[in-house]
Parts: structure tokens; C-alpha cells; sequence
């Protein structure tokens, strides 16, 4: 990462650079990696990227603004379908496209659904084959092989984006393909997900960290308030919006102690990324039938699909 004076000795470039793949291939941690700092949840739990999260890289003079999209995957309810429709609007309007591959599971049957609908997105488009320290090097080889056969790829990464393997390189060769132009951004902005939305994600993920399969993951999270207060701390207060009172029960545990885990990881997180103490103030919600409701979808950064 240079200095804006570095930066300003020749012509700047910025894009934008869309993270295309199947859930779970990897995508929010290779945001992480490439900014080197969370601006994504990461969760083992599928469909955790709802919406177009951007993180944003300076590499020499370049200015490279990410698009983590939701991972593709065949929908089946309204809130699957926005996602899908959100992560190829999100492919369409980028300078770039990035196809993430997970290097164990290949081309399966969701990544050929993915590569066949790229067939029609114009951008240039780079592979991306992840997770390579759990796949033998020939097995790798062969992988690339058949995607480039496949779909042409202007250049083909193998990295482990978890261990940060391979990520220097690709962060480079993204600054040098981004078109010239300036910054959209100031230099210091690692992400213009505001920090109300940020901090409900991070709630979002010890969720599914404390609860695994017990929650369905159309639960979601919204900040409430967010006051500086005179001691430089902020208070913050969450709503957890639940379609079932059985669902709430679940997320307050017995008397109260699963939300108060929840609660004391959340806030240490989000005290860690604001760099100030943080008072975290959570209540849940049964909202019966969200999923059909066009206004939480607006809030998540989704269109609202008609049917």
C-alpha cells in the first residue's frame, strides 16, 4: 500500500472487481485477505453475503473496489432469489469479474451453472482456484486445465485465501487491470459499507457461530441506534428479527445466556474494528413473514424480486 504522494507520480486507475462463485467457495475471505481487514462476515454457514459488501484495496495507484456478491446458487424462495439476481447485477456492472473456484470440490455442478451463464458477461474475467493447500498440485493443474477449456480466462490465481498464499499476486495483477482513472474513493476508506451495517453483520455471525443449524439463516440483524456518547464510547442497539417465537427462544437460550454470549463477542469485535468502547444493546423480534415484506429487502441491499 503506498502514499498518496506515490500515488499521484503517474495516471491512477480504479474498478470495480466482482467476486463471482457457488456458496462457500471462499469469497468473504478473500476480501479479508485482499483489503487486510474485515469488512465481510465470514461464516462456515452457506448464504451469509446477502448483499454487495465492498471492500476497497490501494495497491500503488491503483484503487481496486471489491464486490462480494451473494454465492450463486439455485433459489428456491424470494429472499434466494434476490441474492442470485443481486450477484449477477453485480457481475454485469464490474470493469472485472473474479470466477472463485474451490480447488477440492472443482467444477461441479454449480460452478458449470455459473461458468455457462459467464459465457454471457463481456468483462474480463479472471480464475481464481482457492483453497489450494487441501488438493495435490496435479490434481490443481488439471482443474485449471478444464476451466480454461471451459470459459476463457484472462488469467488464471491459484491461491489459499484463509492462509493469504497467492493473494500478493493477485491483488497485483487486479491493480494492473483495473482501468485508469481516479480514485472513487478517499485512500483510508477500506470499505463504504457504513458501520450501522457492518456492526449488524458482525451480530449476524455470532449467530450462526453460537446457534449452527438451529436458526435458519433468513434471521437477520438491524442497528437500531448508534450514539457517540461524551466518553468517546458508542452505545448501540440491535434489533434481531426472527420469523418464529420458537426461533426467539432459541436465540435467548435460558435465562438469557446464549444472547449474552452472543452480545459480549459481538461487541468485542465491533469495539475492535471502531477503536472504542462499545455498549451493545440487543433485543429480538418475531416479524412474522419478513421474507415477503419489499422494505426488509431494501434495507439488506436487495431488489425485491416480484414473484
Amino acid at each position: 500500500m503506498t502514499d498518496a504522494s506515490a500515488a499521484s507520480q503517474g495516471p491512477t486507475r480504479c474498478g470495480f472487481v466482482a467476486l463471482i462463485g457457488a456458496p462457500n467457495v471462499g469469497k468473504s475471505t478473500l476480501v479479508n485477505a485482499l483489503v487486510g481487514s474485515k469488512v465481510t462476515i465470514v461464516s462456515k454457514k452457506v448464504q451469509t453475503t446477502r448483499a454487495l459488501i465492498r471492500g476497497i484495496v490501494v495497491e500503488n495507484d491503483a484503487q481496486i473496489i471489491l464486490v462480494d456478491t451473494p454465492g450463486i446458487f439455485a433459489p428456491k424462495r424470494r429472499l434466494d432469489r434476490a441474492m442470485v439476481s443481486t450477484a449477477w447485477s453485480g457481475a454485469h456492472d464490474a470493469d472485472l469479474v473474479c470466477v472463485l473456484l474451490d480447488a477440492r470440490q472443482g467444477i461441479d455442478e454449480e460452478a458449470d451453472a455459473i461458468f455457462a451463464k459467464l459465457d454471457g458477461v463481456n468483462h474480463p474475467k479472471m480464475l481464481v482456484i482457492n483453497k489450494i493447500d487441501l488438493v495435490p498440485r496435479e490434481k490443481l493443474l488439471v482443474l485449471a486445465q478444464k476451466a480454461n477449456e471451459r470459459l476463457k480466462f484472462a488469467e488464471t490465481f491459484m491461491i489459499s485465501a484463509m492462509s493469504g498464499d497467492g493473494v500478493d499476486d493477485l491483488r497485483r495483477a487486479l491493480a494492473a487491470a483495473v482501468p485508469e482513472g481516479p480514485f472513487h474513493y478517499p485512500e483510508d476508506q477500506m470499505s463504504d459499507a457504513p458501520l450501522r451495517h457492518l456492526a449488524a453483520e458482525i451480530t449476524r455471525e455470532k449467530i450462526y457461530r453460537h446457534l449452527h443449524q438451529e436458526l435458519p439463516y433468513q434471521s437477520t440483524v438491524e442497528t437500531d441506534t448508534w450514539t457517540e456518547r461524551k466518553d468517546k464510547s458508542v452505545r448501540i442497539e440491535q434489533t434481531i428479527f426472527v420469523e418464529r417465537d420458537s426461533q426467539r427462544k432459541i436465540v435467548l437460550g435460558k435465562a438469557g445466556a446464549t444472547i449474552k454470549s452472543i452480545g459480549a463477542d459481538s461487541r468485542k469485535e465491533i469495539a475492535e474494528i471502531v477503536g472504542q468502547p462499545v455498549h451493545l444493546f440487543l433485543f429480538v423480534k418475531v416479524r412474522d413473514g419478513w421474507g415477503d415484506d419489499p422494505e426488509r429487502y431494501r434495507e439488506m441491499g436487495l431488489e425485491f424480486p416480484k414473484e
